[in-house]
């Protein structure tokens, strides 16, 4: 079998790349983070090496001495440990940080990409496995969007798109024409949860790629929980960028947002 290295971050991204990976033939040679890594990864990569994310530096050795040259990233570590005390005291990450002329997103995940690249390991599209999971064009629930909720769908997309250019976040959540609230460090589940206070309910949710989407990571993703976020927020629609989101437990997802009444459609 091939080997194929995993930087596996949080939720099931991760455990879905190694199934699919299997599934095609390669043997995965998994780098967990500790405090954002589901457990169930042991069961799903054949090889498993768990990392506190200060000794993120050790996952360049592991994978040398695997015979490793490809490698995925599928998943994120939970933004808000950039400001842990853990960083903090980490040299290596402090080293990096230091080096990069800014904390986004892209920045971060770039110079990650430039160090496996200078470790001879070549990042690959992390879907390069789960192509069938993303989204295509066109209504996925029974519930099409109304005119209004078109509208809102047509003038948060442009926005989002901008809003994704600066590398902020890349959702936004607006209602009839109104900019409800736009995502950033807190995740997507976070600002759905925010938006539906502020406009207390009614709200059409849009997630977009950025405009040069980097495939090989940050690439948008939803699932079951973010259907159950929007039905806590009592959000009308969700409308993502279709051929660049992965959708995650799709036939959960849209089951439950069909009971719910909510849309979601692929633009």
């Amino acid at each position: 079998m091939q080997k194929i290295g995993l930087i596996a971050g949080n939720r099931k991204f991760p455990l879905l790349f190694c199934e699919a990976a299997r599934l095609k033939g390669y043997s995965v040679v998994a780098v967990a983070i500790k405090g954002d890594t589901c457990p169930r990864i042991k069961k799903l990569a054949d090889k498993t090496y768990w990392l506190k994310l200060s000794e993120f530096n050790r996952m360049f050795e592991i994978f040398r001495s695997e015979g490793l040259n490809k490698v995925v990233m599928a998943g994120q570590v939970s933004p808000a440990r950039l400001f842990s005390q853990e960083v903090k005291k980490s040299e290596d990450i402090q080293q990096m940080l230091l080096s990069i002329r800014n904390k986004k997103a892209d920045t971060i995940f770039g110079a990650i990409a430039d160090k496996l690249t200078a470790a001879g390991l070549e990042l690959l599209d992390s879907s390069i496995f789960i192509q069938d999971l993303l989204v295509k064009k066109g209504l996925l629930t029974r519930r099409q969007p109304d005119p209004l909720v078109w509208e809102d769908i047509n003038f948060g997309f442009e926005l989002a798109k901008q809003v994704s250019a600066l590398d902020i976040g890349q959702t936004v959540a607006v209602k009839e024409k109104a900019i409800v609230a736009v995502e950033a460090l807190e995740g997507t589940d976070n600002l759905i949860k925010r938006a539906g206070k502020i406009a207390r309910g009614g709200i059409t949710v849009i997630k977009v790629a950025k405009p040069k989407q980097d495939m090989r990571f940050d690439i948008p993703v939803i699932g079951l929980k973010t259907i159950q976020s929007l039905i806590k927020a009592g959000a009308k629609c969700l409308a993502v960028e279709a051929d660049k989101t992965l959708f995650i437990d799709r036939d959960a997802a849209i089951k439950l947002a069909d009971r719910k009444g909510i849309s979601i459609v692929g633009v």
